[in-house]
């Protein structure tokens, strides 16, 4: 663990100076770092060269002072996991004389205990074991207990973290949803976490013994993401991420990164990329005066721009000319409309929650082959076909991104051209997923956007998708008591016949 004389040296120093003093050891025995603290504390700097991998130790082991008896405190167990280090030693002392060793690892396997173990003090130099040996006992049974071979093909295994100051039934239900979303992002959730509390730590949104835990999950699962389902602050990323050492991101970002993941159309393209450098800049905050570029002549002398500043300019000019250029496209789709509107051409749109079904039953009714599949945002880009109703009447059937509850406020905006087609909608389908639970909820979001968009004026009729999903065909009592919708499979042609005379009695008048 660490030779007698280094031990003596220590204790002598720490007692002369009155500090706790501490060492990082190397696997083959050289110090690679020396830590003064305080007298009651310890600050391990942030690691540099260390081993990387998920469920990997990082190869250094903590050796440092204490002026207490005791054995390693919270602040050690919380290093030991979040640095994930080899080892924690805590050395005690008397008279400037090193006298114990206590040590503490973390426990590979999952049991009923606190995720460390506690070994049996010794003397410096006269451990009942082999510290290297115990060390490589640990990471094989932590390679043992864990696949990591998805995430060295880059394929992200994330920990789905969720904290809730309201009711337990909403925070599972939207934890669902975080995880439905993960998949569509190609992400494996490993582990799902729900901590309720009063309300959110300001620094790490949830508690330091819940953040130990989830990072003793991350060790054992090779997990080398953190998906939290409440919009992070970047203060609060920041703080995260240097505690853990793992990647972190919010509910918002993985929303984002779906978008641009799926996004085909160029206007698609172009509002993702404005909606993901709206979402960056308040990020941007790590101010390096190092990077100052000096400037000579009169009025410009001192420090120029930092790079802080110069990223934040480049991406403002870039969010200008993402603006621009949607407003061009803004245009085209304007005068697309106008033409529909001087041939009197019908528009019902499609609306929805992600994944209701609209994609599914915009090619049943219009014969287009719209890639559809059960997943979160499986489309994103806005759709148009004609399709012809019973009486011969021609219509614009449109499609439009998929809604979410606590949709991000930057996707809104960015897509503010596309939703404008809604307005222009003589009549409205509003599809719901009668097969999930948590259907009157998802309805009551999408009301509540529609009503924010304006949109509560345009006729409306509710759409009661994927029947044919609901156990022994029953319906839920909500869906037989309600007048205004209809009950179909937009996967099921022959249940369209009820929804096509009804468009055609909506939109008759208009003609």
């Amino acid at each position: 663990m660490i030779s007698l004389d280094a031990a003596r040296s220590l204790a002598a120093l720490s007692a002369e100076l009155n500090r706790q003093l501490g060492l990082l050891i190397q696997r083959s025995g050289v110090v690679d770092t020396v830590i003064v603290g305080d007298h009651d504390r310890i600050m391990i700097p942030v690691l540099q060269n260390t081993r990387s991998g998920g469920g990997r130790l990082c190869g250094l082991r903590c050796v440092h002072t204490h002026f207490s008896t005791s054995g390693p405190d919270e602040e050690d167990i919380m290093d030991l996991v979040c640095l994930r280090l080899d080892l924690m030693a805590v050395l005690t002392f008397s008279s400037g004389e090193a006298e114990l060793l206590r040590c503490v690892h973390v426990q590979p396997e999952r049991g009923g205990g606190d995720g460390w173990r506690l070994l049996e003090p010794f003397r410096p130099a006269e451990e009942p074991f082999s510290c290297l040996g115990l060390i490589e006992g640990i990471e094989t049974e932590l390679a043992r207990s864990q696949p990591t071979r998805e995430v060295d093909k880059g394929k992200d295994r994330a920990i789905l973290v969720s904290v809730s100051t309201g009711p337990r039934g909403l925070a599972a239900e939207s934890m669902l949803e975080l995880a439905e979303l993960a998949r569509a992002a190609e992400v494996e959730a490993v582990e799902q976490v729900i901590q309720h509390r009063s309300k959110a730590d300001p620094r790490y949104i949830l508690g330091r013994g819940k953040l130990l835990e989830i990072m003793l999950i991350s060790l054992r699962s090779g997990a080398n993401l953190l998906i939290f389902d409440q919009e992070l602050s970047p203060s609060q990323v920041r703080s995260i991420t240097s505690r853990t050492d793992l990647r972190v991101i919010d509910r918002t970002q993985l929303i984002l990164d779906i978008f641009a993941r799926r996004a085909r159309s160029r206007e698609g393209r172009l509002q993702i990329e404005m909606a993901q450098l709206k979402y960056l800049l308040p990020f941007l905050a790590s101010r390096d005066d190092s990077l100052s570029r000096l400037t000579g002549g009169i009025g410009a002398r001192g420090p120029g721009e930092t790079k802080l500043e110069i990223d934040r300019r480049r991406i403002k000019d870039r969010i200008a000319r993402l603006s621009d250029e949607l407003k061009e496209v803004g245009q085209q789709r304007q005068h697309r409309r106008s033409r529909r509107r001087k041939h009197e051409v019908p528009v019902v749109s499609l609306v929805g929650y992600t994944n209701a079904g609209k994609s599914t039953l915009l090619n049943s009714l219009t014969g287009a082959d719209i890639f559809a599949e059960d997943m979160l945002f499986a489309t994103l880009d806005p759709t148009s076909r004609r399709f012809r109703l019973p009486g011969g009447t021609e219509a614009v059937l449109t499609d439009t991104v998929g809604f979410i509850r606590n949709l991000p406020a930057e996707l809104l905006k960015a897509f503010a051209s596309t939703l404008e087609e809604l307005h222009e909608a003589d009549l409205l389908l509003h599809v719901i997923d009668a097969a999930n639970p948590a259907w009157p909820q998802q309805a009551e979001a999408v009301d509540s956007l529609l009503r924010e968009l304006e949109l509560e004026h345009i006729p409306c009729l509710r759409l009661y998708n994927k029947i044919d999903l609901l156990p022994d065909a029953l319906l839920p009592p909500q869906i037989v008591e309600a007048e205004d919708g209809l009950c179909l499979s937009a996967a099921n042609p022959a249940t369209l016949t009820a929804l096509l005379a009804a468009i055609e009695e909506q939109i008759q008048p208009q003609k």
